[in-house]
């Protein structure tokens, strides 16, 4: 079976994907904490493929949450499903922010996803096999 890893970027991706994450929650019967809830078994059929299962069986997403600067890290992890997700998988710069795409130092960008695939735990590991199907890039948020 394919596991995906999630990886939203930026302020428009990590609003998107926020939401993403309550969606499937609710469908798969995952509270704001991890926690199970459901009510059928049908719920957790297929839910390592979208979350690893932690010892204290609570389900976390295979998820990285990616910005420049961390004020939108922040508004995720105030939200209602902000305890969804592990702490090392937020990763952010500490970067000025420029408001324009375009003037944002690739340099930056490089760094941000070489801390990425080269942390040691989780968030590591989940780029050992990987093929992307799909990259979506939003024009505006």
């Amino acid at each position: 079976m394919r596991e995906i890893v999630h990886i939203q970027a930026g302020q428009c991706g990590n609003q998107i994907g926020t939401k993403f994450w309550e969606v499937i929650s609710d469908e798969h019967g995952i509270d704001p904490a991890g926690g199970y809830v459901g009510d059928s078994a049908l719920q957790l059929e297929r839910i390592n493929v979208y979350y690893n299962e932690s010892s204290s069986q609570k389900y976390v997403p295979r998820a990285a949450l990616v910005d420049l600067e961390p004020g939108t890290m922040d508004s995720v992890r105030s939200g209602p499903f902000g305890q969804l997700f592990r702490p090392d998988n937020f990763i952010f710069g500490m970067f000025r922010q420029t408001h324009i795409f375009t003037h944002i130092q690739w340099s930056q960008l490089y760094t941000l996803f070489s801390t990425l695939v080269s942390l040691p735990g989780s968030p590591a590991t989940y780029f050992e096999d990987l093929s992307i199907s799909q990259v979506w890039l939003p024009h505006s948020c």
